[in-house]
């Protein structure tokens, strides 16, 4: 009964192991911020790409991203802000989708 214990055990941790290095246990939240809330771009289906704002890189978060969108376009149409990009990160602005 123990042997078989331990040969489970080892290949449960193997699998975990195998799994925490390939990445598949990262979990990704959903990017970006309704801009402003209750917009209706939750889905991405749902919006087009605007504009980009601010500084290049843009090292704020997306909530800043949201705040810099709003000041540069009025609520309809803007309605979603993310921090995309790694090199350099960009603020990005969407709309609705016609």
């Amino acid at each position: 009964m123990a042997k078989n214990f331990n040969s489970v055990s080892f290949t449960v941790l193997l699998l975990v192991l195998m799994m925490a290095s390939t990445g598949i246990l990262k979990t990704k939240a959903l990017p970006g911020v309704e801009c402003p809330v209750g917009s209706g771009c939750l889905d991405p289906s749902k919006r087009v790409f605007l504009d980009e704002c601010g500084p290049v890189p843009f090292l704020g978060t997306d909530s800043d991203c949201c705040t810099c969108c709003k000041a540069k376009y009025p609520t309809p149409p803007l309605c979603w802000a993310v921090v995309e990009g790694t090199n350099p990160p960009h603020c990005h602005c969407y709309q609705k989708a016609p």
